[in-house]
């Protein structure tokens, strides 16, 4: 059964989208895109990053291979999986597991210590499945963390055992099949170079993991189909994929360019899988769809004239019906989405990634390339290398320090905060920085700190100030994660964001084995170097260094903002 899908548009806008439904009826645009056409987005790569249009039917016929996997894992007496990867690696595995309740399956896409931790406690390390999830190989985090968990399973087992606790998934000839072959992992599953990692969710890269914690993988791609023969459909007004990519693409054009997702609990980690494919594929050369997750609801009338809403929902729960009226009644475009089940999630994986494809389109971009992600990344290297080098991390001086807090940013902006200040303490500097949100900005709250419930409560109430006192689109991201997902839309969109970081030091540390650095040093690189690139693209970003407290820190913060 197809999951149900519906929309109010403004009438402003519901002109636009009716003759952009006919013009890409009338040009075949939806053919095109199952025909590969790259000049339906800049003419250039396009066409290579197209195969997860087939990849649910070539999917299904791996499925005895992911059946006898889940048998062989139920046989050797795992009790425990822990995926490691980053973005769309980690993202599908997480949403999978959280949705179906799969408590024995833990994620790890971390660089800070405590994290590493907090999640290496919840294991029985030789009673773990590790999974090691790197399209490209190379990515800097899951090869530390597989540094790390191999060593500490080579000493339990030795090293000539450890490898028959491990899988990798990654795509043919990386540097991850060689390590893998070589350190005897117990599976190789490759994904499809031809498959960017946020459209992989449907490919080796999800289904793994889906048979790793037990879901029928068949089944869940037999589901899926239904969403895939619809949009194949020429027709847009009759495709789910277009129609929604079509409303996506016209609702930018008319500035309302936040995505303000809500979900029902049963479902409430899709919104962070949405966040990646949306912010990477729409965020670049000066143009962006800014995903908003799990903000607080606020009145109806509250909200600025740049937002689109997405509201989803599984059947038979209709407590967002009540919020979707009331946004649709104060004129605000909305999409409203009823999955039939849980088990039809697969078809708003590729609903969405169909969309997105199609919003790129109408936007003029390539939505399946990440510039700005990875410049972030070579910045990182650059730090890491040093600390390499030197055995330290290079010096760094705040423009202003008082005994808990140093605050960051580019020396021009420092000037302009100090001078703005009503007084020169943190409090107002950090206001200054605030009073610069106008019309048409986002908030962004970015901490590289521990993702635990306590730091998530304490961030999202101060995301809620910014939200309630400049009636702003408000994003909340913890690193390193988000430099793989939303960072691209932040460095690569439109200038209309400002930013507040959050670092602090670390409590205790891990060594990765191998190597001189720490994890700690390497999550100090991520946050220095992708900082430095927000400063480098002009944005208005403002650090703030909480020291090792981190709770006492985001405490002062809270009562600052």
């Amino acid at each position: 059964m197809l999951n149900q899908f519906s929309f109010h548009l403004p009438a402003s806008i519901e002109t636009k989208f009716q003759s952009t439904i006919r013009e890409w009826s009338d040009a075949g645009s939806v053919a095109r895109i199952w025909n590969k056409d790259a000049t339906l987005w800049t003419g250039t790569d396009e066409a290579v990053w197209l195969d997860w249009l087939e990849i649910v039917e070539a999917e299904l016929g791996n499925a005895e291979r992911y059946r006898s996997l889940a048998a062989e894992i139920s046989d050797a007496g795992f009790e425990s999986v822990l995926l490691m990867g980053m973005g769309g690696s980690s993202l599908c595995p997480e949403v999978l597991a959280m949705t179906f309740g799969k408590h024995n399956f833990h994620i790890l896409d971390s660089t800070v210590p405590a994290q590493i931790a907090a999640v290496e406690s919840k294991l029985d390390n030789s009673k773990t499945l590790f999974i090691v999830a790197s399209k490209s190989g190379s990515t800097l985090e899951p090869n530390c963390f597989k540094q790390y968990f191999f060593d500490r399973v080579s000493q339990l087992v030795g090293a000539e055992n450890a490898g028959k606790q491990f899988i990798a998934i990654t795509d043919p000839g990386s540097k991850m099949e060689q390590v893998a072959q070589t350190d005897g992992f117990r599976h190789i599953f490759y994904g499809k170079p031809q498959i960017g990692g946020r459209f992989s969710a449907l490919s080796a890269f999800g289904m793994t993991a889906a048979a790793a914690m037990g879901i029928d993988v068949e089944q869940f791609l037999q589901s899926t189909m239904p969403m895939v023969d619809a949009c194949r459909s020429n027709d847009p007004n009759q495709n789910p994929g277009a129609a929604l990519g079509i409303m996506l693409g016209v609702c930018h054009a008319a500035g309302r360019d936040k995505l303000t997702i809500f979900t029902t609990p049963e479902i409430h980690d899709l919104g962070a899988w949405m966040e990646q494919l949306v912010a990477e594929s729409t965020g670049k050369i000066g143009v962006a769809i800014i995903p908003v997750d799990r903000e607080k609801p606020q009145a109806a009338a509250l909200y600025g004239s740049d937002r689109i809403f997405a509201f989803l929902s599984v059947a038979g729960n209709d407590s967002l019906d009540e919020q979707f009226a009331s946004v649709t009644a104060a004129g605000h475009p909305a999409v409203r989405v009823v999955l039939d089940s849980i088990d039809t999630l697969g078809q708003e994986f590729f609903r969405w990634e169909f969309a997105t494809a199609t919003a790129g389109s109408i936007m003029d971009i390539n939505p399946f390339n990440q510039p700005d992600v990875e410049s972030a990344k070579i910045e990182a290297r650059k730090i890491t290398d040093e600390y390499e080098t030197t055995g330290s991390l290079p010096p760094e001086t705040p423009f202003f320090a008082s005994e808990n807090m140093s605050l960051f940013t580019g020396n021009e902006y420092a000037m302009e905060l100090l001078a703005a200040a009503e007084e020169e303490t943190v409090a107002a500097i950090i206001d200054a920085h605030l009073s610069r949100i106008g019309e048409g900005d986002y908030f962004g709250l970015l901490g590289y700190l521990a993702m635990s419930p306590d730091n998530a409560q304490v961030m999202q109430a101060i995301r809620t100030s910014v939200l309630e006192r400049f009636e702003c689109a408000t994003c909340l991201g913890f690193g390193p994660r988000f430099l793989h997902s939303t960072g691209q839309a932040y460095k690569g969109g439109g200038n209309n964001g400002a930013f507040l970081r959050i670092t602090s030091d670390d409590d205790s540390d891990i060594q990765v084995p191998g190597q001189r650095y720490t994890f700690g040093v390497v999550k100090a690189a991520q946050a220095r170097g992708d900082f430095q690139v927000l400063l480098d693209r002009g944005r208005r970003a403002l650090r703030v260094h909480v020291g090792s407290d981190v709770s006492a820190g985001l405490r002062e913060l809270s009562i600052i903002i």
